[in-house]
């Protein structure tokens, strides 16, 4: 198949149409989300994950999901989350792409307050492209483990790229995290890694 050629579909290949051994699950693709990273032990973010990544999601074993929009969560992606046994937090952020509309900081403080629970891990943390709003609940957390500002608008600006906001890097430079002192600066991963 050319680059031309290719339509965006995502398929299943198998390596050998002969070979007997091969079970169905060994010759599955798995396929991230978009924008999926490690953050920490325990810790991923992506964009929203869409059903060709529910077997990739399945590899991670997650405990919860943070989800950081304010829609419903679709009907296919709470029956995963319930046939995995994965408990669904949802802070709903609007999207708002205006220059001085800032990140609600207690919808941050209490995605927080998840986030930092290690009963809750593995945790994926995602909004709809997981660049704003996961990087601004990503970037909170780095102030948390110490990392200077500008380590954490590097990161948030890899997967933000042409869209980076002055707005959402301003909210991570004046977050007061002196109440989050206590918090953990790394993560364990936990039993079920």
């Amino acid at each position: 198949m050319t680059l031309e050629s290719y339509n965006g579909d995502v398929q299943t290949v198998p390596q050998s149409e002969n070979s007997p051994n091969d079970t169905e699950k060994e010759r599955e693709l798995f396929v991230p989300p978009l924008n999926f990273a490690m953050v920490d032990n325990g810790i991923f973010r992506s964009g929203f994950p869409e059903p060709v990544s529910f077997s990739f999601l399945q590899s991670l074993r997650l405990r919860s999901i943070i989800y950081l929009c304010p829609e419903p969560y679709p009907e296919v992606n709470v029956e995963f989350a319930k046939s995995n046994g994965i408990q669904v937090f949802q802070f709903g952020i609007e999207r708002c792409k205006e220059p001085f509309v800032n990140i609600p900081d207690q919808v941050i403080r209490e995605a927080l307050q998840v986030l930092l629970d290690t009963e809750n891990h593995p945790v994926l943390i995602h909004c709809k492209s997981g660049k704003h709003r996961t990087g601004c609940l990503v970037g909170c957390v780095r102030k948390i483990q110490r990392w200077c500002l500008s380590s954490i608008f590097d990161e948030y600006q890899r997967f933000a790229a042409s869209k980076a906001r002055i707005s959402d890097q301003r909210f991570m430079e004046l977050f007061d995290i002196s109440n989050l002192r206590h918090s953990p600066l790394s993560f364990s991963c936990s039993k079920r890694c």
